[in-house]
This record gives structure tokens, sequence and C-alpha cells, in this order.
């Protein structure tokens, strides 16, 4: 197999072969080739129905036409420029049109927004401490890789990272409004900001509990505490204002990336002007990127916006993910498994393990060794899912009724 050994050669080369870990597993991770639309072709030419696209970012799903020209016509003038071009004032009206946010900024990852959005934060309150719920990714800096330690204090999560680093993060569960207030009550005045994914989707799909949400940000306003809602995943999958428009919460701050981005690297923060004035040149909270307000980037969102705005995107992947949830939830029936089925509009899993998620707790309990052969299995009947229990599984505008029921009956042969 081609991929088996592309996987040895690569493992001279790069740490376990990968570029990102997620990307490695046994015995050797499938290298792909191409995609178009919602399917995607490996080294060795089979096909599979796609649901990690790209972890999230690819909305449209592979190589939408009306993209790529953009992006095409775009490179022909030029990729980098290290100036200010146009294309910045356009996205972020977009982006602000959508968003509660009075200004922003563009940076070139998720993770750069997260980090830029805390550091911001920090310098505006002028404390260093943060909240973060447990089992939330916001990227791969050091201040939000922590885990639990005694109370509220934090030890890293890797090797690598000064305790000094984490131990300002303070974790607390999802769905868990009491921790919150209790945490707040020990460090009275000392903390910053509250970060949070509103819907978890780094643990595969973890809905809030009602009335969540809207209590958090009261408990932050009445503490004076930054509340920063982390929607690289959710920002414009959704809905065209992600989850705080869903359900009528304004956070301080928000982070954006993935989709915005139309499968280029691509980041934002962004708040209230009296927050981002603090942000360097206009303030002294030092934040900057060669690569920030990329051209090919900012056209290709530009590009994904006006698909989204103009072709009914939404109705259709928020039904087909209703039919992939309704069809998997009959399967598990059917099998007389006892597995929970979660997500919410374009976003599902499937987590090996009994009852419903609701925190990383929950997560904790699957069958990660069941979890893996089934994503083996599904592979081998022709669907390519995010290869980790701790991952989502994304329906894209390209995904059709037929993938569905492709799909259906690869996971009941697999779940078997």
């Amino acid at each position: 197999m081609a991929s088996e050994k592309l996987h040895i050669e690569a493992k001279k080369l790069l740490p376990g072969g990968v570029s990102s870990p997620v990307r490695a597993y046994a015995p050797y991770p499938v290298y792909i080739k191409s995609g178009l639309g919602s399917k995607i072709k490996d080294v060795d030419k089979k096909e599979y129905i796609d649901y990690c696209m790209g972890f999230g970012p690819l909305i449209l799903g592979h190589a939408n036409p009306f993209l790529i020209k953009n992006v095409k016509d775009q490179i022909d003038l030029g990729t980098l420029f290290g100036a200010p071009i146009e294309q910045e004032i356009e996205l972020a009206k977009k982006i602000l049109g959508y968003y509660p946010m009075d200004m922003l900024r563009f940076v070139n990852t998720g993770t750069e927004a997260t980090m830029s959005a805390l550091r911001v934060a920090r310098g505006y309150k002028k404390c260093d401490r943060i909240i973060k719920i447990e089992g939330a990714f916001h990227g791969a800096h050091d201040a939000v890789l922590a885990k639990a330690g005694s109370g509220v204090a934090t030890i890293p999560s890797s090797p690598g990272i000064p305790k000094d680093f984490t131990k300002n993060t303070i974790l607390v569960p999802y769905n868990d409004t009491d921790a919150i207030e209790s945490a707040i009550r020990e460090n009275k005045g000392e903390i910053a900001a509250l970060i949070i994914e509103p819907i978890m989707g780094n643990v595969g799909v973890v809905l809030p509990e009602e009335g969540y949400l809207d209590q958090i940000r009261k408990i932050t306003l009445e503490n004076d505490i930054v509340l920063i809602f982390d929607e690289v995943i959710t920002g414009f999958r959704i809905g065209m204002g992600g989850v705080q428009s869903r359900y009528s919460i304004v956070p301080d701050m928000t982070t954006l990336g993935k989709i915005i981005g139309g499968g280029f690297p691509i980041g934002v923060f962004g708040g209230k002007k009296e927050i981002m004035d603090n942000v360097a040149p206009s303030g002294d909270v030092y934040q900057a990127g060669t690569f920030s307000g990329n051209p090919v980037s900012l056209t290709a969102g530009l590009s994904v916006i006006e698909v989204l705005e103009t072709e009914k995107v939404h109705k259709k992947i928020d039904e087909i993910g209703g039919q992939i949830r309704k069809g998997l939830t009959q399967v598990v029936n059917d099998l007389g498994q006892n597995y929970a089925v979660q997500g919410i509009g374009s976003m599902f899993q499937i987590f090996f393990t009994d009852g419903k998620v609701k925190d990383y707790e929950d997560v904790k309990k699957s069958d990660l060794d069941g979890f893996m052969k089934m994503f083996r299995s599904m592979l081998k009947n022709g669907v390519f899912l995010p290869p980790s229990q701790f991952e989502t599984n994304f329906v894209s505008f390209a995904h059709k009724k037929e993938d569905v029921e492709a799909t259906l009956i690869a996971y009941e042969k697999s779940l078997k």
C-alpha cells in the first residue's frame, strides 16, 4: 500500500510521521491525494465520503469551483504583500455584520487567535488569571495546555511548559456554573477572562444545558470578567452568527477561524472597542504577524461567505446533519447498543459510552479502542471520519442524500 510506504518514510523525517498528532493512527494513516465535493481519494486511488472536511473549515466541500476560481485570480495578482489590502476591510465588514464585535484583527490560526485574545483581555483587565473549561481545546499555546491539579491549581499537560505558565489557568467542568462561581470567589479580583467553546467541538460534540450560557454571561458581567467565546469551530457553521446568535448571547470577545479562511490558514480575534483599543498600534498590548491579513486567505473567506449568504447552505447541511444523527441513532438502537449520538446542525459524533454526554469526564468514559476499531472499519467501507473519539464529524454543502445512505450502511456494518 502506498500510504504505508509513505508513512515509513515520513517517520524518518517528521515526529511520528505527521505534522499534527491527531493524524497519526495505527497501523498507519491514509495519505490523501485529492478531494472534490464530498469525496476524497487516497494515494492508492481509493475513494471515501469525507466527514473530516479538514477538521471543519470546508463547509462548501472540497475544491468548490467558485472559491477556487477566486483564489486563482488572487494568486495571479500576488500572494503576500506585508501591507494593508482592501480585502481586510471587506472581510472585516462581513464578519462584523454577523458578530457583535466593534473591531477585529486578522491572524493566521485559531491558536493564534485565542492566544492573542487572552493576552488582550489580561492587558485590558490588568490581572493574570483565566478560567478555562476542562477538555476544551483553544489551541496549542502554553497557557491553555493545562490539566486539573489540587483545588483550582493547574499543572501543564505537556512537558516543556513551565508550571509558571499554567499557574494562572483555572479549570472548571463544562455545564457547571457552581464551579465557576466557586473559582471566582476563591480568586476575587484576580480573574481577567473566562474562555469557552460555547458548544464543545474538540471532545466530540457536547451541548450546553438549558440556561448554562445565559448564566455564564450573567456571572461574568457581575464580576467584571471578560467573556471570550471561542467559535473557531462553530463560527459560520452553527449559523452565520455562530452559537452566540443561536443562543442570543453577546460575549465581550470572540475568536474565529476555519470556515472564514475557506480552507486556507486564518484566525480572527475581536470584541468591544474599549478592549480592542488596547491592541498595538492603538494600545500597548503587542500582537503581530507576517502572514496576518493574507490576500489568499481573505479572498477565500469572502468567497465562502458569499456562497453561505446566497445558497441557503445552512438549511441544507443542517437537514443532512439531522438525517445522519437520526439514522445513526436508529442503527445503534437496532443493534442493541446504548452509545450516545450527539450533535447540532451539521456537526455530529457517536460516543462509545452509555447515556448522554454532558462534559469532558463523560467523554473520557468512552471505549476509545472500540471507537478506533469502528474508525478503521469505516475506512474499509469507504467513509473517512476524524480519527479520534475526541473530534467532531462535519457535513458540507457538497454532501448528498446518497452520501447519507451509504454512510449509514457503513456505520451499521462497522458497529456490528
